[in-house]
């Protein structure tokens, strides 16, 4: 019984809301099977937490996630001016371009002014 109520008030915690679910009917069923003067305890924890998962879709709920999903301080105004860059950003050297492979294409090297301008015919037309 206790291990069942503390799945279900976990589930609830973490807003598992289909495994609470399963726990709280799971509870139910354990507390129904039990005598009445037995497990007092435990019934009045599993009211509080059937009390919890049912609240979980009211307006009151769903203000106060609201309310703390905004942090304090920080409601509305200016955003932080950016931050300039430090030093050991300014000394790192840029990437060089990755080289391309042309395959088999003829380069005419003596118009890029690699050689003389006798040699510009390629080796397969000689």
């Amino acid at each position: 019984m206790q291990q069942t109520i503390e799945v279900a008030r976990t589930a609830i915690n973490a807003k598992r809301w289909h495994a609470a679910r399963y726990a709280l009917s799971r509870a139910r069923a354990l507390a129904n099977a039990l005598p009445a003067d037995v497990a007092v305890q435990e019934r009045e924890q599993l009211s509080a937490l059937r009390e919890k998962f049912a609240a979980r879709n009211t307006t009151a709920a769903k203000n106060a996630r609201q309310a703390k999903s905004t942090p304090a301080g920080r409601v509305g105004g200016k955003t932080p001016a950016p931050r300039k860059s430090t030093a050991k950003n300014t000394t790192q050297k840029p990437k060089p371009a990755p080289v391309r492979d042309l395959g088999d294409r003829f380069i005419n090297r003596a118009s890029l002014g690699y050689g003389p301008t006798d040699e510009t015919k390629s080796p397969r037309t000689r």
